[in-house]
């Protein structure tokens, strides 16, 4: 297949860089009952500081697991996707600063790089965090320490400060070691006697830590979120036929379009960190005590001035169910999305302001309306503007639908109940 579409667009092999077939040894094996046990985990409540937000909250099936959201709301907010808002009585202190990112492909041997500044990485001698050399030791793998931190955020799962033990703990810089936030979380898990009987099920002789109960919850994600069986695996294995308009589609990222500089690999990332020029709203990364409301990516881990305004490569898996697109989900249109992240330096000067965003008494657009900031994320831009046509985006769209897997979505379904007893975020 692949050869008879190069002979009809007269391209040899090499001027295109397709990916292999994924395979089974492309990603790690998990094992069944750490699956099951990481299941509950994920979907319970009882990770949050006051017991009402679960990681399926923010990375939910319904929503390609992200939220729905450009920006979303943990604590203090209620319900699920587009419609959640505020709770008057315990309203958000501020948006999420950034788009909740999906969960397809993680347990891929490649990714070695998560969150949108790539704050979290394995190197060659350890893993790398935020937390540097305080952070525990013992996680089976990137992503279980991934999962550490979203519990330790008053605005994502801990609560606001002082509510509760373990917003308190984080408040007072108490992480690790008995009596911190990570032991409190693990303490409420150890007592309650179906997750106790479970552990022993799938780590016999493990002690319940924060460690084994995020090495379980990332076990799930990695059974959970696979995706490789979609039109495009089929075509690449020489399955299955893709209509013409996906086919120029392909010629298109492959080709002349260059998307693949970015989009490369079987999962259609190189996984580096690039300046594109994406609008950028709500609250930015900044400290608390800091009063600026700026993004700057990547600069905010390195210091290096090259990665001012830098992020990473999203995968492009199902990526027709993740939106809002963008670090900040600034478009809610990805036909949108795609005509100007090819010509950004023009659509940052007519940026969307249709944003999918709870109700709230937030300055979402600080940056952009401020001209000196939206030029500073404008000059750090690189490579030039392509203009696409119309019939050209429509081509890519076409080869982006090849991408989505039907068969990967939420394979073991949302549990009735948890052991904690508390709601599970349904629907």
């Amino acid at each position: 297949m692949l050869r008879v579409f190069l002979i009809l667009f007269g391209l040899p092999a090499a001027a295109m860089d397709f990916p292999a077939p994924v395979t089974d040894a492309d990603y790690r094996a998990t094992d069944p009952d750490t699956v099951a046990l990481g299941r509950l985990l994920f979907w319970d409540p009882i990770l949050s500081g006051n017991r009402n937000i679960s990681c399926g909250t923010c990375h939910h099936p319904a929503f390609g697991t992200g939220d729905g959201l450009s920006l979303g709301l943990g604590e203090g907010g209620l319900g699920l996707g587009p419609e959640r808002g505020m709770d008057a009585a315990n309203p958000p202190e501020q948006r999420i600063p950034r788009n909740a990112p999906g969960l397809w492909n993680l347990g891929a041997h490649e990714f070695d790089t998560l969150f949108h500044d790539g704050r979290i990485e394995a190197l060659a001698d350890g893993l790398r965090t935020p937390m540097g050399d305080e952070m525990d030791a013992g996680f089976a793998t990137l992503l279980s320490a991934q999962t550490m931190f979203p519990v330790l955020s008053a605005d994502e799962m801990a609560g606001h400060y002082s509510e509760n033990e373990i917003s308190r703990a984080v408040r007072q810089g108490i992480i690790t070691g008995p009596g911190g936030a990570w032991d409190r979380l693990a303490g409420r898990v150890r007592d309650i006697p179906a997750y106790a009987e479970m552990f022993e099920d799938a780590m016999p002789g493990r002690d319940i830590t924060f460690t084994a109960i995020s090495d379980a919850i990332a076990q799930f994600v990695e059974a959970e979120w696979r995706s490789d069986t979609s039109p495009f695996d089929a075509w690449l294995r020489g399955e299955g036929d893709l209509n013409q308009t996906a086919l120029e589609g392909i010629e298109l990222f492959y080709g002349s379009a260059g998307c693949v500089a970015c989009h490369s690999g079987p999962f259609q990332t190189d996984h580096g960190f690039h300046a594109t020029g994406q609008p950028q709203l709500g609250p930015g990364k900044a400290a608390r005590f800091e009063t600026h409301a700026r993004d700057e990516g990547r600069f905010r881990v390195t210091g290096d001035a090259a990665d001012r305004f830098a992020f990473r490569t999203p995968s492009l898996r199902n990526v027709t169910e993740t939106g809002p697109w963008g670090h900040a989900g600034a478009y809610v249109n990805l036909r949108s999305f795609l005509r100007d992240h090819a010509a950004p330096r023009a659509a940052l000067a007519d940026a969307p302001r249709d944003a999918v965003l709870s109700d709230g008494p937030f300055e979402d657009w600080r940056i952009m309306d401020d001209p000196a900031e939206t030029a500073a994320i404008a000059a750090a831009i690189r490579g030039s503007d392509r203009v696409l046509a119309e019939e050209e985006v429509t081509a890519l769209m076409a080869f982006l639908e090849t991408l989505r897997d039907p068969d990967a979505f939420d394979r073991s379904g949302i549990p009735e109940t948890v052991p904690s007893g508390l709601n599970v975020d349904r629907d």
